[in-house]
């Protein structure tokens, strides 16, 4: 029992779990507070022009917010993790949880004292200066990394994924119980905020007192699967001290980076235009509607890890990735020729497997590099994937409005042809494992 309880305190589950229902009761809160703040400033104001003119100022905080939320990870996230691989482990994750829980205290403290709501761009740069969701996701993979055997990695890797979508999922729906439970406007954030506090509290106070770095499991091996992992972890072993790893996996990483990205690009920019999708002609989904819809979405992280479970007993994780980057990129393309709320049903039972490619490419990656990177190798490509999401839904948003009135499901299109795109530079890492594979099996 006693190994249990060591292997338990390796579990990182628990801070993604918290982070995420924190971080659905904070976004509530501050949507909350945003628009009551505009109502009290824009009171005189005609009814038709008022809805008007708060739609316009919500909407105009939240461009600045966001960027300062996105952009302000790019000082330090790369710093961070890199003391994370060099120092402890724990910087990635503890010091990004410090920062949230001094941007949240900020936002109790303005509903409490009256301040303006441009504190929150303070609060908003506090939280990407001390690393942002960026630092700590990649912090995050680099300890399931770390405590995951090569063949068990991208299991592992997804079921971190899974408790994030579930959390955030039981998040948003108490939170919506939590905002609606609590008649006073003022008192309802209030007690959002405390209980998303309340939640960083705990991460913050699990991860430094509680959370233990695990062992790396290549120095531990499980039954080794083949010839080909031993091997691997040979070379993991004798690698650890040069730090140049061999060159085929330069080719492999790249072409891995340049996968995640085209993918992230195709997922975002789809996303990011699914609601105004929904809510408009053919579909003019009501607000019932767009929750089961979301209720769909989050389904999605359970078949994913169903995919994950079964398939990575059969096959190679390349094979996983390719498998899921079709079943987005044809689940999208029916998407763009929705007309009925069935087939839109349709098009994300299609879906099922659209999120086994990203933690399988962290999984993969993390396969090419030595233990001793994982931290800036993961950051790099967290904060490439930042950049693009940033990027692309301020493109798709301005294709969408101009495209609308001529075919409102291009944007869907021009996802499926990026998801297409994806399997390129899959297929060539694909070829290359192919060729090197085929060596390993007579050096052995």
């Amino acid at each position: 029992s006693m190994v249990g309880v060591t292997v338990m305190r390796t579990w990182i589950e628990p801070v993604v779990a918290g982070s995420q229902v924190a971080s659905a009761f904070y976004d509530t809160a501050l949507l909350l507070v945003v628009k009551n703040y505009y109502n009290q400033t824009n009171a005189t104001a005609p009814s038709h022009a008022l809805e008007d003119a708060q739609q316009k100022a919500v909407s105009n905080f939240y461009i600045i917010y966001n960027l300062v939320l996105g952009l302000s990870p790019l000082v330090s996230a790369y710093g961070l993790s890199k003391l994370g691989d060099r120092i402890h482990r724990k910087i990635p994750i503890c010091f990004p949880l410090l920062g949230y829980l001094g941007s949240k205290t900020l936002l109790l403290l303005l509903i409490l004292l009256g301040w303006p709501i441009e504190v929150m761009y303070g609060a908003a740069a506090f939280n990407g200066l001390t690393g942002g969701f960026t630092t700590l996701w990649a912090g995050v993979m680099a300890l399931g990394s770390l405590g995951s055997s090569e063949s068990k990695r991208s299991l592992r890797l997804i079921i971190i994924e899974l408790v994030y979508g579930l959390s955030g999922f039981l998040g948003s729906m108490a939170s919506g119980y939590l905002f609606v439970g609590f008649s006073d406007r003022y008192r309802e954030g209030t007690v959002l905020v405390s209980c998303s506090i309340a939640c960083y509290a705990f991460c913050l106070f699990y991860s430094t007192f509680v959370l233990t770095v695990p062992k790396t499991a290549a120095s531990c091996p499980a039954k080794p699967k083949s010839a080909e992992e031993v091997g691997s972890q040979l070379s993991a072993h004798t690698k650890s001290s040069s730090s140049t790893p061999v060159s085929p996996s330069k080719l492999i990483i790249t072409m891995l980076f340049m996968a995640a990205i085209l993918y992230d690009l195709a997922v975002v920019g789809a996303m990011n235009i699914l609601p105004l999708f929904l809510l408009r002609e053919p579909l003019s989904w009501n607000a019932i509607q767009i929750g089961h819809g979301n209720a769909a979405g989050y389904v999605i992280f359970i078949t994913s890890f169903l995919g994950v479970f079964v398939f990575s007993k059969y096959l190679k994780d390349i094979t996983m990735i390719m498998i899921g980057v079709a079943s987005f990129s044809a689940g999208i393309l029916i998407m763009a020729f929705v007309r009925w709320t069935f087939l839109f049903y349709i098009a994300r039972a299609v879906m099922l497997f659209a999120l086994i490619p990203l933690p399988t490419i962290r999984s993969m990656l993390s396969k090419h590099v030595e233990g001793s990177s994982y931290g800036k190798v993961f950051v790099l490509l967290q904060l490439s994937l930042v950049t693009t999401g940033v990027v692309t839904s301020t493109a798709y948003n301005k294709i969408y409005q101009n495209t609308l009135n001529w075919y409102s499901g291009f944007c869907f299109i021009l996802s499926f042809l990026f998801g297409c795109l994806t399997l390129l530079p899959l297929s060539i890492v694909a070829i290359k494992q192919r060729s090197t594979s085929g060596s390993l099996q007579i050096l052995t």
